[in-house]
C-alpha cells in the first residue's frame, strides 16, 4: 500500500439520525409507559398554553420507578452519603422502591446531601463530582424520563452533548463539514466553571416555561439546592447543578438553549457539546460580532467566559487553530489535542509499570482495550500520530521484558532490545497497533 494511502484521512461516516429529526412520533428512546402515543402526538402538535400539567403521577408511578431503578443499577456508581451501594439496594429493591413511591406520593420525599469528590482532570488539576444516594439517582432518572422529551422537542440540532442519538462524533463531524465549506473563522469559547455557576432561579424559570406541575418543580428545586458534603464540610449551594447528578446534563442544556437560538437566528453556526462550544463563520467581522453577542448574553445570564481560553482566529492559518472535544483543528489538519495525547501516555505508563510484576503478555491484555478505545475516537486525526504511539507502547513493553530477564534500567530503545523483541513479536502476541488499524480503515473507506 502506498504511503499516500496510509496518510490520507479516511472518509467520515454520515451522521446518524438525531433526536430531533422527524418529530416525537419517531422517537424510540422515550419510555413508552410514560410517553404514550397520545402524549407524543400532543407534544408534536403543541399542548394548549404551551405548558404541561399533572406530570408528578408519571414520576412516581410503579412502572417509572422500576425502569429508573434498572437504569441506575446498570450505570453502577458509588454509594452516596447513606452508604447504600447498588448491591445493597438490589438486595432490598422492592422494599426501597415501595418506600420511595410512598414518600413521593405523600410529598415527604427529601433528597439526601450530595457527596462531593474530586477526580483527576489534567496533571495537577481535578474537577468536582457529585455522588447522590441511590434513591435520589432513581428519582432524578424518573424526572429525566418524564421531562426530557418536552425539552428535546425544543432543542436545536446545534446542541450535541448528553442528548439521545447524538454525541461527540456527530459534533466533530459537523465541525469538519463546516470547515470544508469555508467556515474557517472561529469563536472558540470556554465558560469558567459552568456547572457550578448556573444561577438557580433563572434555571428553574426555563423549566417553568414548559412545565406547570408545582410538585415536579419543587422536586427539581430541592435537587439543585440540595446540600453538598465534602470531607467534614457541609454547605448549601446558591448556584450550579452538581456534575454527576442524573438531571444535571438536561438542565445544563436547557439553560444554554437560548444562546443556541440567539446565535442561530443571526445566521451563524454554533456547535455545542454541553458547555463546550465553537462558532464558525466565513469572515473575521462575523466572528467578532458573534463573540460580542456571546459575551453580552453570558454576562446577562450570570455566567463568565474564561478570558485566557476564549479567542477569535482564522483556523486555516498556522497558529490560529482551536481545540474541541479532544481534537485540534489548524491549517487544514485535524490532530489530537496535546492534553489528550499526554493523558493517553499517562494511562499507558500506568498499565506498563515495571514494578507491577506483570509479564509482557499480561500487559498487552490490559493495554489493548485502552488502545482500541482511544483509536476508535481519534481515528480521523492526522495519521502520523499513530506510529509515534505504537513506538511508545513497544518501548514500554520492552522495558518490562528487560526486567523479566533481569537487565537493569533501560527504556527499550537500544538495538539489542529491538532485536530481542522485534515488532513482529508483539504482533504475534496480539498487541493492537494504531498504525495498522489506520491502514485498514483507509482501505475500507
Amino acid at each position: 500500500m502506498s504511503r499516500q494511502m496510509q496518510m490520507q484521512a479516511p472518509s467520515v461516516p454520515k451522521a446518524k439520525q438525531g433526536a430531533e429529526t422527524d418529530g416525537p412520533m419517531t422517537w424510540e428512546w422515550v419510555e413508552a409507559s410514560i410517553w404514550t402515543e397520545r402524549m407524543l402526538t400532543a407534544l408534536g402538535n403543541g399542548v394548549k398554553g404551551g405548558k404541561w400539567f399533572s406530570l408528578i403521577d408519571k414520576v412516581h408511578s410503579e412502572q417509572t420507578l422500576a425502569v429508573a431503578w434498572q437504569k441506575v443499577a446498570k450505570n453502577r456508581g458509588a454509594a452516596g452519603v447513606d452508604g447504600v451501594s447498588i448491591d445493597v439496594f438490589k438486595a432490598n429493591a422492592n422494599k426501597y422502591l415501595y418506600e420511595l413511591r410512598e414518600d413521593l406520593q405523600g410529598g415527604k420525599f427529601q433528597p439526601h446531601p450530595v457527596a462531593r469528590v474530586h477526580i483527576p482532570k489534567a496533571p495537577g488539576k481535578t474537577r468536582p463530582l457529585g455522588i447522590p444516594v441511590v434513591k435520589d439517582r432513581i428519582v432524578q432518572t424518573a424526572l429525566k424520563m418524564v421531562l426530557e422529551p418536552i425539552f428535546e422537542n425544543e432543542f436545536l440540532p446545534s446542541s450535541y452533548g448528553f442528548r439521545p442519538g447524538r454525541g461527540c462524533k456527530d459534533a466533530l463531524r459537523e465541525v469538519d463539514t463546516l470547515l470544508k465549506e469555508g467556515y474557517t473563522w472561529v469563536v472558540d469559547a470556554d465558560m469558567a466553571g459552568y456547572f457550578d455557576s448556573i444561577p438557580h432561579a433563572p434555571m428553574l424559570s426555563r423549566v417553568q416555561e414548559k412545565v406547570s406541575d408545582g410538585v415536579v418543580l419543587e422536586l427539581l428545586r430541592r435537587f439543585i439546592e440540595n446540600d453538598i458534603v465534602e470531607d467534614t464540610k457541609r454547605w448549601t449551594p446558591t448556584s450550579g447543578t452538581p456534575q454527576g447528578a442524573v438531571i444535571s446534563p438536561l438542565l445544563a442544556n436547557l439553560y444554554l438553549h437560548p444562546l443556541d437560538k440567539l446565535i442561530t437566528e443571526r445566521g451563524l453556526r454554533i456547535i455545542r457539546y454541553a458547555d463546550d462550544f465553537v462558532i464558525l463563520s466565513r469572515n473575521q467581522q462575523e466572528a467578532e460580532e458573534a463573540l460580542a453577542v456571546v459575551q453580552q448574553w453570558v454576562s446577562a445570564n450570570g455566567l463568565t467566559l474564561h478570558p485566557d481560553k476564549t479567542h477569535v482566529g482564522d483556523c486555516s492559518q498556522p497558529g490560529q487553530g482551536f481545540e474541541f472535544l479532544g481534537y485540534r483543528f489548524e491549517a487544514g489538519v485535524r490532530t489530537v489535542r496535546h492534553k489528550s495525547l499526554m493523558s493517553l501516555r499517562d494511562r499507558i505508563r500506568q498499565k506498563t509499570r515495571r514494578n507491577k510484576g506483570a509479564s509482557i503478555e499480561m500487559a498487552i491484555v490490559e493495554l489493548n482495550p485502552t488502545l482500541r478505545g482511544w483509536f476508535n475516537y481519534f481515528k480521523h486525526a492526522d495519521a502520523r500520530i499513530f506510529k509515534s504511539i505504537d513506538g511508545f507502547v513497544r518501548r514500554r513493553l520492552r522495558s518490562i521484558g528487560r526486567r523479566q530477564i533481569k537487565k537493569k534500567g533501560g527504556t527499550g530503545r537500544c538495538l539489542n532490545d529491538h532485536l530481542r523483541w522485534r515488532n513482529a513479536f508483539f504482533t504475534e502476541l496480539g498487541l493492537f497497533t494504531m498504525h495498522e488499524a489506520r491502514i485498514a480503515l483507509v482501505s475500507q473507506s
